[in-house]
Formats: structure tokens, C-alpha cells, sequence
């Protein structure tokens, strides 16, 4: 390859940055990464705070106009990003694919409103002229930024061990900061964003308690849920380094507040899961609630109905973590049990359906697999950033 690809996944905290190497069976993380933390930085602001987002909302169809303190910490977030992308060069001319959070701007190279942090409208024209005064040379400018929900799902189709390239009708949860969905139906990958009005992403549902499914797919929500069983505040757990992987050892060893942590989990989770099954096949029920009231009520109506997954994937570090319960009888083996009954208790999937996920009355064992590309986001931002360049390339011959 004549030019360097770097993905990179831009995240509210902190930046990380791959080369991303491509052979014959597709793409791969490479050796060369590099991440850096915002708050390392003596410009970033821990005082920052966010403009309130129903502001930031109200103010999306005029000109943007960022605070100056915004401005100060995009420019921080910019400088990190410098530092990260400086580490990997080579001397070689990049392509760079980028996942932000936050909503995008009309040419999706900057973002109008994010709820983390500032905003910056301008972010990609900025970040290439840092990278210019730096020497770094861009084979093509940096055409979008992505969604970490999208490429995951780019990632699982395109990289050597992605779990969607071999299968026609896919979904697949990634568990980090927050969680992430994405689909492949029909033999294409359909970003959330094109579904919204019969799909729900997982952030957008609540439980018959109210609780966000979210938090049973995060990190963070998983370390809450552990929080309110023992006490113990999340500071006090984040100070100490507990973080789901360590939960889960302590409910290997019986700790009471660890294994009530991982019922509720285990029970989410497969309600989560089977919501997914039966609305791609037949249609929204409303089997959860939304954590928005206003947003408008999905229709049982959709493209793909009677479609049956092939194949559900779990990745990041969610993924990780089910990978390690295997065994114990704790996360993944109640997760399979309760997976299986809803599906054969279900009165909205039919006879073919219902064999596709059982046999011999137990969930089939195909059905849900971890994934094991780390760093997803970053992999399917570098991934998407030269197939962008490869398109527009074959557009101007």
C-alpha cells in the first residue's frame, strides 16, 4: 500500500489510534497504536462543562457558534489527536478514518452537539491544518467522521476475523463506554440511522423497571449495577481499579452483591438479545419502553420481515467479558438458558424460525459468538476511510 491507513477512535475521554494493515483476507489491526487522554494535557479544563444539550439541540439549524471555552478544550482534543497521529507517522502520506461521538455536522466533518463535550463544527478542517504545520501529509482529506455503532459492524465485515463477511443476516452488540449496535440483513450492512423508524438502538430502550438496557451492556453500567448492590460508590471502584473483569471474579468466588450484579446482566441481556431476534422478524411489540416519550412509537411494519439471524455477535469489551464467564455458570450459561426460553416461549416466531435458534430445545449453539477484533471502532474507521478513497479514486479516473 502506498499510503499509511490510520483508524481512530475518538472518544469522550480519551483518543487511540492503529495502522491498519490490509492483505488478501482483509484488513487487521496492525503493530504500530498509539492513544493519548485528554486530561493529560495542560490546556484541558476539568472544570469543562458542557453547553446544556437541549441548547445545543435548539441551536443545530443556525451557525454554531462554540463558547470560548469550548473552543479551548476542542482545541485540546485536537492537539491530542496530533500527538497520537504524530506517533504513528512514518513519513508516508496517510488516509485517516475517525469515529467521534456527537452529532455530526451537514458535511459530517464536524460535530453540532455532543453531550460530553464541545462542540466542534470545524473539527476536521482544524485538525488537517495541525497536521500540515506538523509536516503530516493527507493523501485525501478526511472525508467523514463515523459513528463507533457503524464501524463495528464495518469491521466485523471487512477485517480478516470479521464475524458478519461470512453470513447473509447478522446483529451485533458491542459493550464499551456505551453500547453499540449494528446490522447486516440481506447481505448488507445497515447502519441504525436508515432503521429508526422500526429498530430502537439499545440506548434508546428501558425495562419494565425503567432502567436503561444500556446499562447492562456498558462497562460503566455494569460497574453501576455493582455499585448499588454493595454499597461501594463508583469513585470509590473506579479509584480502586474494580471494574466489571474484577466483579466478575468476585462473583466467581460467591460474593453476593458481584453474583446479584451478574443475575441482573445475564437477564437483561437476553431480553435485549430476543428483542432484536423477534422485531427483525415480525415486527416491534413494544417489549421495552423508550427513554425518550416523545420520540415517535417504532412501526410493526418493516423490510425485513420473517428474517432469520444466522448469527448475533458480541464484541469489545462486553464480548471480553462473556468470553471469560464461560465455564462458571454465572454470565454466559444463564445468558444461553434464558435466550432459549424466551425464544420457545415466543407466540411471534414461528415453527422455522423457532427450529433456526433451538435444537433439541436449547438455544443453538452457533448463534451467539464473540468477537474477537480489538479496538473495533478504530479498525472500521481505518477500514472505511480507504474504501471511501478507493470509490472516489475510481471516480475520477
Amino acid at each position: 500500500m502506498d499510503h499509511l491507513l490510520i483508524g481512530i477512535d475518538g472518544g469522550a475521554t480519551k483518543v487511540s489510534a492503529w495502522v491498519i494493515d490490509q492483505s488478501s483476507n482483509g484488513f487487521n489491526l496492525g503493530n504500530a497504536h498509539s492513544h493519548k487522554i485528554y486530561s493529560d494535557f495542560p490546556s484541558f479544563d476539568p472544570g469543562f462543562t458542557p453547553v446544556n444539550i437541549r441548547t445545543q439541540l435548539k441551536e443545530i439549524d443556525s451557525i454554531i457558534n462554540p463558547t470560548q471555552s469550548e473552543q479551548n478544550q476542542g482545541q485540546t482534543i485536537i492537539a491530542a489527536f496530533v500527538e497520537t497521529i504524530s506517533e504513528l507517522n512514518t513519513g508516508k502520506t496517510m488516509i485517516i478514518g475517525i469515529g467521534m461521538p456527537g452529532l455530526k455536522t451537514a458535511d459530517s466533518r464536524g460535530i453540532m452537539a455532543m453531550a460530553n463535550g464541545p462542540r466542534m463544527p470545524l473539527f476536521s478542517n482544524d485538525l488537517e491544518n495541525a497536521l500540515s504545520t506538523k509536516g503530516i501529509k493527507l493523501a485525501t482529506p478526511i472525508q467523514h467522521l463515523g459513528s463507533d455503532a457503524d464501524y463495528c459492524g464495518i469491521g466485523e465485515e471487512y477485517a480478516a476475523e470479521g464475524l458478519f463477511k461470512s453470513i447473509h443476516n447478522g446483529y451485533y452488540l458491542g459493550g464499551g463506554t456505551g453500547a453499540a449496535d449494528a446490522l447486516k440483513l440481506d447481505g448488507s450492512l445497515i447502519p441504525l440511522d436508515q432503521t429508526k423508524s422500526w429498530l430502537l438502538k439499545s440506548w434508546e430502550m428501558v425495562n419494565q423497571d425503567h432502567v436503561a438496557l444500556e446499562r447492562f451492556a456498558s462497562i460503566g453500567g455494569i460497574q453501576s449495577v455493582y455499585s448499588q448492590y454493595s454499597g461501594v460508590s463508583t469513585t470509590t471502584l473506579n479509584a480502586d481499579n474494580i471494574y466489571p473483569n474484577f466483579i466478575l471474579e468476585r462473583a466467581i468466588q460467591k460474593e453476593e452483591p458481584a453474583l446479584k450484579t451478574f443475575v441482573d446482566v445475564s437477564l437483561n441481556l437476553a431480553e435485549l438479545l430476543f428483542e432484536r431476534i423477534e422485531t427483525i422478524f415480525s415486527g416491534w411489540s413494544g417489549r421495552f419502553g423508550m427513554i425518550n416519550p416523545n420520540r415517535e412509537i417504532p412501526s410493526s411494519e418493516h423490510p425485513f420481515l420473517g428474517t432469520i439471524l444466522d448469527r448475533i455477535i458480541v464484541g469489545q469489551r462486553l464480548g471480553t467479558l462473556l468470553e471469560s464467564s464461560k465455564g462458571f455458570g454465572i454470565l454466559w450459561e444463564p445468558l444461553i438458558y434464558q435466550l432459549g426460553n424466551l425464544i420457545k416461549q415466543s407466540d411471534r416466531l414461528d415453527t422455522k424460525a423457532k427450529s433456526a435458534y433451538l435444537v433439541n430445545s436449547q438455544l443453538n449453539s452457533n448463534l451467539i459468538q464473540i468477537s474477537t477484533l480489538i479496538d473495533a471502532p478504530a479498525l472500521g474507521a481505518g477500514i472505511d476511510a480507504t474504501l471511501t478513497y478507493s470509490k472516489n479514486d475510481k471516480v475520477h479516473e
